[in-house]
């Protein structure tokens, strides 16, 4: 079982790139584990982690409803936003500036198999990392993602999740509001969930500025430990 994972921030980089580099990648895995399975090759499969911060961009998975996004191609081109339809869980999510998007490419064969575990320990992630900085974050029952006041009528979402997975084998991620420029999210039902507002680490902490490298550090600090990991 490989429990090294390769670090890469890959700075601020355009959605679609980065999504085929998501794919490439998680493609030399699943091509390796499919060796193994039919050549018993015995070869080790690696696991990556990728940081990065998109241009203004909206997602939207598998099973989400593009009614949730609230304008037209022409007013997101106003925006200077793009829009995508992608193979990932979850309904739409936006991505821009000042957001940390993580993406894990990680063969859990290497550190369990079990999906719900694994969007669980990720919210963990977010959950410990907040608490460093004096937030009380938690899960809401049924959403994924991590939430601040749950349960009252001023719960808001800070981090956005949505995962794929085939033979074990992970891909897309977590999305963190940071620095985010939270009048995008106007443009979209987050999430496809009505009614709940949206915030950031920055409007949180009453601050105009938050260190982005400073969050990722912590974030990798806390994964470290969750998944029993090595960072190279």
């Amino acid at each position: 079982m490989n429990k090294k994972v390769n670090l890469l921030d890959l700075g601020q980089k355009d959605y679609k790139e980065t999504w085929d580099y998501q794919e490439l990648l998680f493609k030399q895995t699943l091509d390796i584990k499919i060796k193994n399975r039919r050549e018993d090759a015995g070869l080790e499969t690696p696991n990556h982690f990728l940081f990065v911060e998109h241009p203004h961009v909206f997602t939207l998975g598998k099973s989400g409803d593009l009614s949730n996004l609230l304008v037209d191609e022409k007013e997101l081109e106003s925006k200077g936003a793009k829009f995508y339809k992608i193979n990932r869980g979850g309904d739409i999510t936006y991505h821009g500036p000042g957001q940390i998007v993580g993406y894990p490419i990680l063969d859990l064969d290497n550190f369990f198999t079990d999906i719900h575990k694994y969007l669980r320990l990720l919210e963990e992630m977010v959950v410990l990392t907040l608490a460093d900085y004096g937030l009380k974050a938690e899960r809401s029952e049924g959403e994924t993602g991590v939430w601040l006041d749950v349960g009252t009528p001023f719960a808001r979402k800070i981090c956005a999740m949505g995962v794929r997975a085939s033979r074990w084998v992970t891909m897309h991620g977590f999305a963190l509001n940071v620095n985010s420029d939270l009048g995008y999210f106007d443009l979209m039902v987050p999430c496809g969930i009505k009614d709940k507002a949206v915030t950031s680490l920055n409007v949180e902490l009453g601050m105009a500025k938050i260190d982005m490298n400073e969050v990722k550090q912590k974030l990798l600090h806390h994964f470290k430990i969750l998944f029993d990991a090595e960072i190279i």
